[in-house]
């Protein structure tokens, strides 16, 4: 009988290799852990996690009445950055510690948004449909108003770790760069070549705005007509974080009324959306279908890293990234260094 039991909803998510719990159970297995299964609606799965060591949240909803139910859960686990599908605030309350994947794929969805910002600038998809259907000629004269990379101004909306990792790519190709984070401190922000600015002014004086805003209660339409409104009619509008934080609505109308030129979402309000949203009409709408994170090593650098985190917390200590670490404090875990590196398990 296993030691510790991990209950996590029945079907897999963002899983693109066959399925399965291999590469978290690298970590499991030898403490004796086991991850069960559970039904992925919010009733039943409460009858089987009732007495669950630890959450693998994936699939549903982590709600209050799950977390309130949980009688001797140690930690929820998320194979994600985002950790909007668990209410977080109910886990803080409870004491259970929440953990995610901040830096597991940040290179990946820096080089995503990267793309996003040149292929919607120079007009990638347009211009591979003028080849397409025989419109050679009109290639050029479609971008013949467009003035040169160089020199234009790249706004972030948030300046976490993607965004750090952006504005890396972006300084070599002679953008000036200006962020908006009221939690980053300014010295971070110019150790990458980045100007501390207001939101209106990152909105006003941008030709690109790439908005990084985590899905949180409090940033949901962060972002809504009035600050469309106030951005350059040239300026390219990139989101590679989540949908929920921008009012789809008042991006639509501003695409639409020419407030703002273009825009390049990874992310959008719906997922996937509904056939009559009108992004998927626009020829100045360039979209990806939420896949910024995709690589090779997706799936099992995700799942590798869950099962490190189950298995620290199920072991007594400390896990790496968590979302809520004031729990910490108050809990019997233990702070725990890893061997030849400098660093805190928040860091």
């Amino acid at each position: 009988m296993a030691k510790f039991k991990v209950v996590t909803p029945s079907g897999a998510s963002f899983t693109v290799a066959g399925g399965g719990y291999a590469y978290e159970m690298e970590a499991l297995a030898p403490i004796g852990a086991d991850i069960v299964e559970a039904p992925a609606d919010e009733a039943a799965f409460i009858a089987a996690a009732r007495q669950a060591d630890a959450i693998y949240a994936k699939g549903i909803p982590i709600t209050k009445a799950i977390i309130d139910a949980l009688e001797n859960c140690k930690a929820i686990t998320l194979g994600s950055v985002g950790v909007d599908s668990v209410d977080v605030k109910a886990a803080t309350a409870r004491g259970i510690p929440v953990t995610n994947v901040p830096d597991t794929f940040i290179e990946e969805v820096a080089d995503h948004a990267m793309m996003l910002l040149l292929a919607g600038f120079r007009r990638l998809v347009e211009q591979d449909k003028m080849v397409r259907e025989g419109r050679w000629a009109e290639g050029r004269p479609a971008l013949s108003t467009i003035p040169r990379l160089m020199g234009q101004t790249l706004g972030f909306v948030s300046f976490g770790r993607v965004a750090r990792a952006v504005a890396r790519r972006a300084a070599p190709f002679g953008l000036r760069m200006l962020a908006y984070d009221p939690f980053i401190q300014e010295t971070l922000m110019s150790e990458h070549g980045v100007v501390p600015a207001t939101l209106s002014e990152v909105l006003s004086q941008s030709d690109f705005v790439s908005m990084h805003a985590p899905a949180r209660p409090e940033l949901q339409h962060m972002l809504t007509e009035a600050h469309f409104r106030q951005m350059k009619r040239g300026a390219t509008f990139i989101n590679t974080g989540r949908g929920a934080t921008v009012h789809e609505e008042g991006l639509i109308k501003a695409l639409q009324e020419g407030w703002i030129a273009h825009a390049a979402l990874d992310v959008l309000e719906t997922e996937p959306p509904s056939h009559n949203n009108p992004l998927l009409r626009m020829d100045n709408v360039t979209l990806t279908a939420h896949v910024a994170s995709a690589s090779a090593r997706f799936d099992a650098a995700r799942k590798r890293r869950v099962g490190h985190e189950l298995a620290l917390v199920l072991q007594g200590l400390w896990p790496v990234s968590c979302v809520n670490p004031s729990v910490l404090q108050n809990t019997a875990l233990k702070r725990w260094q890893p061997v030849g590196m400098d660093r805190g398990p928040n860091s």
